[in-house]
């Protein structure tokens, strides 16, 4: 249990946390009366990491309470709470002011380790309550890493480096006051390893030198170790400055070695395996080459590294002959032969002879000489239009021997030709690496280089293509300027595709416009070195964009991005209506129209148009207003208007800025008086069952009452009423008219009216016929026919009419050839003919009664074979199927009849 601490108001107390046994560190918290109400911290309280009291500068009767200190391991994060500690006010007065007194401080001399984090604490109690302050003793500022936390009472260094050494202030100060606390950090640093040990094997007798390299403050020092125990130094084993030199070794210094580095902070360790090895010359795991290709002129070094412990000597051969060093011959010191200035003298077999005292191998290289490779015709600087195809030429003259390659680059990157078969194709020969770039583009443009290897050299040669074509589009196209009718424009150039522009050209878009059209500039023809233009003649009250075209000697390029679309200011209108005309209507009106003017010429905003008109001869004009931009008429009315009178009209139009002309002026008539009189002379007769011809006499008129369109006819049976009649109407100068698709036997009326552009008259008086009935239902029967080969007679049964048939007043007989389809027509009133025909191919023949209410049914057709013999017979029942063919063919008729005609 803890005891109760008794204070004064104003006085500071130290709060003991007392925490219980443990292993690792330990964070600290207080709770105030209940869990979990903690103490939260600030200028006035503060909980030390470090010692876990909880420090209060100055206390306040809202202090008065039950304090516990909770207490947290950082590594089981187990938390406990110990027991509380009453606080209370003595009731003896209240504390006066007085100076800092700091109650947490950090040690005089803190050691630190390189990269860790550094807090330092500082905590005073006074009052009133101080404030506390950090700075450096030799006055250098606070970097950026360093940061002040928990109102200042605690300074936290982050990744603790060599420059962070130093004395450091804690200031705690008040109006009564100040006091300084001063602590010194030092630094330190476990060793770290600078350069590691790495496994070696080395060959008997040679020398071993180690070097291991460690760093940390303070200078750690070195010991080793070999197959765990200490290293026995001895004469040709020796230590110095962490570095290990064994001289002349031999198969007992193998193992595992050890390094270790160590200061008082710690220590490190590195391993590696040392392997001495004794072995005769062996060629398997590095063998001579088989051949060596080189060119006249050229140095060659012929390697010899067999692997051998110790290291091997090494003599040489050409074929059975010893070789000798000389002016251009040579031995190396790793077993190696160079032969400098290589002659063809020099080729053949060389053979390498390895040896130490535990054997000895042989290594064989075949030397090739060849001629050096040149390249005879090479590519060449061109300067090509876009769309042409060239050739850079690449050809080589080279040894017989060596297989050959060509590769080509293109600023610096490999042609792939299969990628770029569509421009890139490599012709010639063997020996001839040409490249044909077809179709070539601007891109294509730059450095081509043609390689060519062989096994033992490679040349190259390089070209420089320019390509030049049409401008690219121009760039940052801006309108600097607008008025009613121009437009001030700028840009900038685009790529001149390696050919200069000469000029360029404007093009402008509207609404109302088919795609872009070319604009009229000032200055009209634009050089290539001026990137202004002033484009006129525009419409007011149009959105407009434009865009630049750029051309050079290759022709014109693509046209720059559009401009940002911008609309012409306003202006009067300058454009009249077209197509000022009018006339009909009803009566008492005039009617005017004209062709509204399209929006793009109607210059601004609130457009319409002013209608002038007067009687011919009468010189003050009737003036009104339309205010739609889209109506193209306008209706007078007034019941004092003479019908098809004579008018001058005018149409003019206006628009926010003002008014512009009239069109030119025109007459128009007004509206027609419709006719007042009925026609006469009406009469009706039938033509045939479904027939009536219906005539009258024209109707008086006068020019000046309009133009006659025609008459109307209308008519209906004598079971219907006139209401339900039908009508048929018929131009002015015709005086008849037909009616057709009525039915037989049947009364009907008519009547008749004439019209015009106002409407129509008053009607005639109501004349009627009757049609007549229909013809016979029945076709003439039993025809029977005999032919020569001049003539045919015909014979067939009479038609007898039924009673509500119309009376048989003859027979029509029809006749063609098959190939034919003209028909002749013979008229008869007997039931029989004959036809005198020269019977050269077929004939189809039909037979028909004829009536005054038409023609009656036909018979069945019935074929007339061409004749073959003196004469034929025969009758409707030889008829087949007939399917007569196109042509004419004129036929020499004589017909006989029993009645004269």
């Amino acid at each position: 249990m803890r005891s109760t601490v008794s204070v004064r108001e104003g006085q500071g107390v130290v709060l003991l946390c007392g925490p219980p046994p443990h292993s690792g560190e330990l964070s600290y918290a207080w709770v105030f009366n209940e869990y979990p109400s903690f103490v939260e911290e600030d200028s006035r309280r503060f909980v030390s990491q470090e010692t876990g009291h909880l420090y209060i500068a100055k206390v306040e009767p809202s202090d008065v309470g039950n304090y516990t200190c909770v207490v947290t391991s950082t590594v089981t994060n187990t938390r406990v709470l110990g027991s509380p500690t009453p606080l209370v006010l003595r009731s003896d007065g209240v504390m006066g002011e007085y100076e800092p007194k700091i109650e947490v401080q950090f040690p005089e001399t803190l050691p630190a380790a390189k990269g860790s984090t550094v807090r330092l604490e500082c905590f005073a109690l006074g009052n009133p309550v101080p404030q506390i302050n950090w700075r450096r003793s030799d006055g250098m500022p606070f970097p950026n890493k360093i940061k002040l936390r928990k109102f200042n009472g605690m300074l936290e260094i982050q990744n603790f480096q060599q420059e962070d050494t130093g004395s450091y202030e804690c200031i705690a100060e008040n109006s009564r006051g100040k006091n300084v606390a001063r602590g010194r950090l030092t630094y330190y640093a476990k060793p770290y390893w600078l350069q590691l040990l790495r496994d070696v094997e080395i060959a008997v007798e040679d020398s071993l030198y180690w070097e291991c390299r460690a760093s940390g403050k303070p200078k750690p020092s070195y010991r080793w170790l070999k197959n765990g125990d200490a290293l026995v130094l001895e004469e040709r084993i020796q230590i110095e400055n962490g570095a290990l030199t064994i001289t002349n070794l031999n198969v007992t210094d193998s193992g595992m070695f050890q390094c270790i580095a160590e200061n008082k902070h710690g220590l490190i360790y590195s391993s590696a395996e040392l392997k001495v090895v004794a072995s005769a010359p062996d060629f398997s795991r590095n063998p001579m080459k088989k051949m060596v290709q080189v060119q006249v002129g050229s140095l060659v070094i012929l390697d010899c590294k067999p692997r051998a412990s110790p290291r091997a000597l090494s003599f040489w051969k050409k074929g059975d002959m010893m070789v000798r060093e000389q002016a251009r011959v040579s031995f190396l010191n790793d077993g190696g032969l160079k032969i400098m200035n290589v002659t063809k003298a020099d080729a053949g077999t060389y053979t390498c002879t390895a040896e130490n005292q535990f054997g000895k191998a042989n290594g064989t290289t075949h030397l090739v000489v060849t001629e050096p490779t040149r390249i005879i015709l090479a590519p060449s600087n061109m300067d090509v239009a876009v769309g042409e195809s060239v050739i850079l030429p690449c050809q080589v003259q080279h040894d017989p021997l060596l297989d050959i390659m060509f590769a080509w680059y293109f600023n610096g990157a490999l042609t792939d030709f299969k990628k770029d078969g569509s421009h890139f194709e490599k012709v010639g020969g063997s020996s001839s690496g040409d490249l044909m770039i077809r179709n070539i583009q601007l891109k294509h443009s730059g450095k081509y280089v043609c390689m060519v290897q062989t096994g033992v050299d490679s040349v190259s040669s390089a070209a420089e293509l320019i390509v030049r074509g049409s401008p690219g589009p121009p760039e940052n196209v801006k309108v600097d300027e607008i008025t009613d009718t121009t437009a001030q424009l700028s840009w900038t150039e685009g790529t001149d595709s390696h050919s200069p522009v000469i000029s360029y050209a404007v093009q402008a878009r509207t609404p109302f416009s088919v795609g872009w059209q070319s604009v009229r500039t000032v200055p009209e023809v634009i050089d290539g070195k001026t990137h202004t233009a002033t484009v006129v003649e525009l419409n007011p009250w149009v959105e407009y964009e434009f865009r630049i075209v750029a051309s050079n000697k290759i022709g014109g390029g693509e046209p720059s991005l559009p401009s940002e679309k911008v609309r012409t200011e306003e202006a009067a209108p300058e454009i009249a209506p077209s197509e000022v005309s009018g006339g009909g209507g009803s009566r008492s009106e005039l009617v005017i129209t004209w062709d509204p003017v399209p929006e793009e010429l109607q210059n601004g905003g609130g457009f319409g148009y002013v209608v002038a008109f007067r009687p011919l001869g009468v010189t003050t004009w009737i003036q009104t207003v339309v205010t739609s931009p889209d109506n193209p008429r306008y209706v007078f009315r007034n019941e004092s208007i003479v019908p098809f009178s004579p008018y001058e009209v005018k149409v003019g139009v206006y628009n926010n800025k003002g008014e512009g002309p009239f069109s030119p002026v025109t007459t128009v008539f007004s509206a027609e008086e419709e006719p007042t009189v009925a026609p006469s002379h009406i009469s009706a007769h039938s033509l045939s069952s479904s027939e009536i011809e219906v005539s009258w006499n024209t109707i008086p008129w006068k020019l000046s009452n309009g133009h006659l369109l025609g008459y109307e006819v209308r008519y209906w049976n004598n079971g219907g009423e006139e209401e339900s009649s039908r009508k048929v109407k018929v131009a002015g100068n015709q005086t008849s008219a037909v009616l057709r698709g009525l039915k037989s036997n049947l009364a009907y009326y008519t009547a008749v009216r004439a019209y015009n552009s106002a409407g129509a008259g008053p009607f005639s008086a109501t004349v009627n016929a009757t049609t007549k009935k229909t013809p016979p239902s029945q076709p003439p029967g039993n025809v029977v026919w005999n032919a020569t080969d001049t003539k045919v007679l015909l014979n067939w049964e009479q038609v007898k009419a039924m009673e509500n048939e119309s009376e048989v007043t003859g027979y029509k007989v029809f006749y063609r050839t098959s190939s034919q389809n003209n028909v002749h027509v013979l008229n008869t009133n007997k039931t029989s003919a004959e036809l005198l025909l020269p019977i050269k191919e077929d004939y189809i023949i039909e037979v028909k009664a004829t009536t005054d209410g038409g023609d009656g049914t036909s018979s069945e057709q019935i074929r007339i074979p061409r004749i073959t013999s003196m004469d034929a017979r025969g009758s409707t029942s030889a008829i087949s199927n007939i399917h007569p063919l196109s042509g004419y063919m004129s036929v020499l008729l004589f017909f006989i009849v029993n009645a004269l005609w």
